[in-house]
Parts: structure tokens; C-alpha cells; sequence
């Protein structure tokens, strides 16, 4: 499944896929955990491909809060950067859809200082951190 819509100058385009196989993307978001530890889901299928250097490396900008991002290189993804995204646990970490809404506008931030033109986002938080899928959308 693909969709797409131009807003302004910016091109978002929905996708349903494999997030380490975008080298179109000049970074992806990664769904992480508090210590950026490898973890399961979207975090496992990342720190997999991009092989044990991103786990070292995220290891020196651990812990992270909810709604907050930091960004080491990708290392073996086809991608310049990972950017790690707490998102709120649901029904725990409060106001959870301002902590979600600022993981998507902190990675879009970084990857503008870093003059990233393209990111890849997974749905944040709506797996085991069970936030529901139609308002984190």
C-alpha cells in the first residue's frame, strides 16, 4: 500500500514495509526504548540490520525521556542517520499525545540541522507501547 499528498513544499508519502530497506531516505525514525537497547519490533528489526556499532553508539546517549530523539549514524542501513524516538507509553507517560506529537517534530528538527531531506517513520508508540493506531495517526 502507497499513498501520497504534497503539503507546502513537503512530500509525505505512506508506505507499508520493511523501514531498513528505504535507501531512498537520508534517515529513519526508530520506535525506541528509554535505553536504546536493541528491544523487539521496529528497535529490533533496526539494530539488526544496522549491525552491534548503532547499539554502541546509542549507548552514550542513553537514558532518553518520553518525546524526546537523539540521532547516531545508521552504520549497515542504507541510511545517513537513525533518529531513536521515546514515544509515550499509553495510559502511563501523560500528556501522552503532546510527548508523541513532540518525537515526530524533534526527529523533523534534528533531521533539518542535519540537513536530512527525507525520514522514515514508523507508527510511534502504537506497538507494545499501545498507544491506539487512529489517534496516534
Amino acid at each position: 500500500m502507497q499513498t501520497s499528498i504534497t503539503v507546502g513544499q513537503a512530500s509525505l508519502e505512506l508506505a507499508q514495509g520493511d523501514i531498513t530497506a528505504q535507501p531512498d531516505l537520508d534517515a529513519i525514525v526508530n520506535a525506541a526504548n528509554a535505553q536504546l537497547t536493541t528491544g523487539g519490533g521496529v528497535a529490533g528489526a533496526i539494530h539488526r540490520a544496522a549491525g552491534p556499532q548503532l547499539a554502541r553508539a546509542a549507548r552514550g546517549l542513553a537514558p532518553i525521556a518520553p518525546g524526546e530523539v537523539v540521532a547516531p549514524d545508521a552504520f549497515n542501513l542504507p541510511n545517513r542517520r537513525v533518529l531513536h524516538a521515546l514515544g509515550p507509553v499509553y495510559g502511563r507517560d501523560e500528556p501522552a499525545d503532546v510527548l508523541l506529537a513532540s518525537c515526530y517534530r524533534r526527529a523533523l528538527e534534528l533531521a533539518a540541522d542535519e540537513e536530512l531531506t527525507s525520514v522514515g517513520f514508523p507508527a510511534i508508540s502504537t506497538g507494545a507501547f499501545g498507544y491506539p493506531l487512529r489517534p496516534a495517526a
